[in-house]
């Protein structure tokens, strides 16, 4: 299935190719998001705010939003009709 989802900012994400949508709060996550800077791998959609959410895709790539990751998932779920795991 494919299907793409809006992460802010009229920027859209292919939502088939995220792997994960994570808090940037973390020490792990934080040094994540830096090595994927130092190498190219990370893709800034916050247009200058505060980053919420950090999306891991499948190919590596770290994408950084300004909206939460629930509102990402929420966005998804009403235009897929797919729900996603919650634990």
């Amino acid at each position: 299935m494919t299907g793409f989802v809006n992460i802010g900012f009229g920027n859209i994400v292919n939502a088939t190719r995220i792997v994960a949508m994570i808090s940037p709060d973390s020490a792990p996550v934080k040094r994540l998001v830096q090595s994927a800077k130092d190498t190219g791998m990370a893709i800034d959609a916050t247009q200058g705010r505060r980053t919420r959410a950090v999306l891991v895709m499948d190919d590596g790539h770290i994408l950084l939003s300004a909206l939460l990751p629930e509102t990402i998932s929420s966005r998804w779920e009403s235009h897929s009709g797919v729900g996603i795991a919650e634990n």
